[in-house]
């Protein structure tokens, strides 16, 4: 059974394992990320017999606006419905926004979004910059 809970009650560990098991660089920079972790308005983890298993980071403006950052599930545990379980707990804590944005970085993504109920913004584009720093 997967239990969920909105405790960050991870370890630097623990969520350092997980981004590295889906190749995500911010893994390779254990203290920033969990400090950005541990700061940010919501992060919704999933744990199966102990372990750390998927997560999603919600960043929000207390009113209008709740913006996925990302959701990660590690590949041992994919296809149980774990990332859509997440989202749909995003969806009932924010059903009071206004808007529920993100903006997945891999296009291939997007069905799952929509299927989550989130509509293409037509025309969006991505804007980023990286400044990667030293690695802590």
């Amino acid at each position: 059974m997967i239990e969920y809970t909105q405790e960050k009650k991870f370890t630097q560990d623990e969520v350092q394992e997980l981004f590295l098991s889906v190749n995500w660089v911010s893994g390779e920079y254990p203290k920033r990320l969990y400090k950005a972790l541990m700061h940010s308005s919501t992060v919704i983890s999933a744990w199966k017999d102990g372990k750390l298993c998927g997560l999603v980071r919600v960043l929000d403006d207390s009113e209008m606006l709740a913006y996925v950052h990302y959701v990660l599930v590690n590949p041992k545990y994919q296809g149980l419905g774990i990332a859509g379980h997440l989202i749909e707990l995003v969806k009932e804590k924010y059903k009071d926004y206004l808007y529920i944005e993100g903006m997945p970085e891999d296009k291939s993504n997007v069905a799952f979004y929509v299927k989550h109920g989130f509509q293409e913004f037509e025309g969006a584009g991505s804007i980023i910059i990286c400044n990667p720093g030293k690695k802590e």
